[in-house]
């Protein structure tokens, strides 16, 4: 039997966030159970109270860089790490508190606190991947517990993991959804977001809100987000929607997405242009 000493060890840290892809990882349920045979939880606050210093050979890390406390936290931990791993959208992409990035954080604290002077927070809400180097990537608002599964099952078979990134359209044909986009002129983010959450909201009739980040697509030449563009322009010209109305589609949950903040920053300039 592999003793302890020999097996992987693994962490599971949190910065800014609400938990979401920690409790993702517990509903493993019973796979947890096998993976605790196949890696040394050595740190793992919301399933243990053994926690140990590292090193360790696999970290996952879970939410943004929000606080000051957090540059530093995340280069101890970095520092600490073989494998780093961002867990869900707050660490890949600033998660939901990024929608503060670009306003008057000081106006948002005075207004929110009674005490504002006792908050320390940084101006933008940024991911991981802007401080320290990231190893891989685990998207999602949460991660889905079978991602999660598979990325480490590869992991600790050697083998390379791979993402899929394609667009979350593809689920929705293999299981047959009606596409609300199309057939019921729902503003659907689906045909420029990745794959990942099973299609959830189309499944319910329901548009799709980016959860799991912006799709790539790959060319011979290299790799290239989908075009939130041109579905934007569908959205005003072909649903009639506000410039308004556009803008808070791609300024939800992976605002500080490259593809999203791009087509979202030109849109919210087109609100302003309107105004003056």
């Amino acid at each position: 039997m592999t003793s302890q000493k020999q097996r992987p060890r693994l962490a599971v840290f949190k910065l800014a966030s609400c938990d979401g892809c920690q409790l993702s990882i517990l509903s493993l349920e019973e796979d947890l159970l096998l993976l605790d045979q196949a890696v040394d939880i050595a740190y793992f606050p919301e399933a243990s109270s053994r926690m140990e210093d590292g090193p360790y050979d696999i970290t996952l890390v879970e939410g943004s860089i929000s606080a000051p406390e957090h540059i530093e936290q995340i280069k101890n931990i970095r520092a600490q790490s073989g494998l780093l791993v961002t867990i869900g959208a707050c660490a890949t992409a600033g998660g939901i508190q990024a929608l503060r990035n670009g306003a008057d954080v000081a106006d948002y604290v005075a207004t929110v606190y009674a005490h504002p002077e006792y908050i320390q927070t940084l101006k933008d809400s940024t991911p991981i991947s802007e401080h320290v180097k990231v190893d891989f990537e685990l998207w999602g608002c949460p991660i889905d517990k079978e991602q999660v599964r598979h990325f480490l099952s590869d992991l600790l078979a050697g083998v390379e993991p791979r993402f899929p990134e394609h667009s979350l359209c593809m689920e929705c044909k293999r299981q047959e959804h009606l596409c609300v986009l199309v057939a019921k002129g729902e503003p659907c983010l689906g045909p420029v977001t990745r794959t990942g959450c099973g299609a959830i909201c189309p499944a319910m009739g329901r548009a799709c809100y980016g959860c799991f980040g912006p799709a790539e697509v790959s060319f011979p030449a290299g790799r290239e987000h989908a075009n939130a563009d041109a579905l934007a322009s569908r959205f005003s010209e072909a649903l009639h929607l506000s410039n308004d109305e556009v803008l808070r589609r791609f300024k939800g949950i992976n605002s500080h997405a490259s593809a999203f903040k791009e087509t979202a920053g030109k849109w919210q300039k087109m609100e302003e242009n309107k105004h003056e």
